[in-house]
């Protein structure tokens, strides 16, 4: 029924649905029910410790015996001086002064760390079917360590150029990022932002410059949308923001209903919750000091001068300081369950293709 099964045979997997890793919107219940549903679900581990990554396993485990992904960051991080800390925190003060918050009190911020010797005993030690990476892969040593324990290694590129590279150095798959996903941008040969291509544009690029099955993301959230990326060249499919509308999505009430308010124009890429660009809804801060602000610190140290204002917000019934990650396809989500909607998505799709054979 698929146009290519490659991804379908390497993953054995039974339909080409991959949910997106989403640090902070998904966990376990998530991955679970969509690896169980016969896609591949996927364990974001960029914010989580060692024990929480374990734990999280065992529960996919207790669930289901299918395959599932391991998501890390593998980003080099640029240590962030004290005056590029005292230049964000400036540039916030006035927040501050308006909910009463200290900006000189201590704060505590997720931390994103990226793929290290740690991580890959990890890996080693619970030998998932399925590593993926963010912002390009780790150096050569470690990416041995995780293929020589089974796993199949994914990677994010947002240009053809990233893509070519991914293949030359290891990768098994790679995932077309186009410019309409939610969450962060997974660039990482350069920061031109500007310049970033949509799904449409490039997964064919993609899939005619690298001999690898290629996943389409960004933009995918109904049967069309798989449909589509399958006659565009893709092997399979990445969704995101269409698995936030299930009730496995570990996101805020203020984050469901801004979900169910926005509409694909209100969008953005933004730089002030982390550091670098991730696509999510447009709220107060974005407005008024970014999206794209030249005064934010280093990835990813700009959520800890945010957080005490996202929390005093928040207690306000407010997600003015809230990353609210959300790729352009909210319009076309359902709510329903994560693995009733990964089942949907293969069905709908497949109508969709055998009406195009058929024709």
């Amino acid at each position: 029924m698929w146009p290519d099964t490659r991804l379908l045979e390497r993953l054995a997997i039974e339909v080409p649905i991959l949910q997106a890793p989403m640090a902070g919107a998904n966990g376990s219940a998530m991955a679970a029910a969509v690896s169980a549903a016969g896609g591949l679900g996927s364990l974001p581990c960029a914010m989580l410790s060692p024990e929480n990554i374990r734990e999280e396993v065992a529960a996919i485990r207790a669930i289901t015996d299918r395959p599932f992904n391991l998501n890390f960051f593998c980003h080099t991080p640029t240590p962030a001086t004290d005056a590029a800390l005292a230049t964000w925190k400036a540039r916030l003060r006035p927040y501050y002064a308006e909910l009463g918050v200290d900006p000189e009190a201590p704060v505590s911020a997720p931390n994103r760390a990226p793929f290290d010797a740690d991580a890959a005993a990890l890996v080693e030690e619970l030998q998932p079917a399925v590593v993926s990476f963010h912002f390009g892969l780790p150096e050569p040593g470690l990416l041995d360590r995780v293929k020589a324990a089974g796993a199949t290694v994914l990677s994010s590129a947002t240009t053809v150029a990233e893509a070519a590279w991914l293949q030359a150095h290891g990768a098994d798959a790679i995932i077309a990022q186009g410019v309409e996903a939610g969450g962060h941008r997974g660039l990482f040969l350069d920061d031109a932002v500007a310049s970033q291509v949509g799904t449409i544009a490039l997964t064919p690029q993609v899939v005619d410059a690298v001999e690898l099955p290629v996943i389409a993301a960004g933009g995918i959230a109904d049967g069309r949308g798989v449909a589509a990326a399958f006659m565009l060249g893709a092997s399979a499919v990445q969704l995101g923001t269409a698995y936030l509308f299930t009730p496995e999505a570990t996101i805020s009430r203020l984050h469901r209903a801004a979900l169910s308010a926005a509409s694909a124009e209100d969008t953005a890429l933004t730089n002030v919750f982390s550091g670098r660009p991730a696509r999510g809804i447009v709220n107060r801060v974005m407005r008024e000091v970014g999206p794209l602000a030249a005064e934010v610190s280093p990835f990813p140290t700009a959520g800890g001068a945010l957080a005490p204002l996202k929390a005093a917000a928040e207690a306000n019934g407010s997600a003015d300081f809230s990353s609210l990650w959300s790729g352009q396809g909210m319009g076309l989500a359902r709510e329903m369950g994560s693995g009733e909607l990964t089942r949907a998505l293969a069905e709908a799709a497949k109508v969709r293709l055998s009406e195009r054979a058929v024709n």
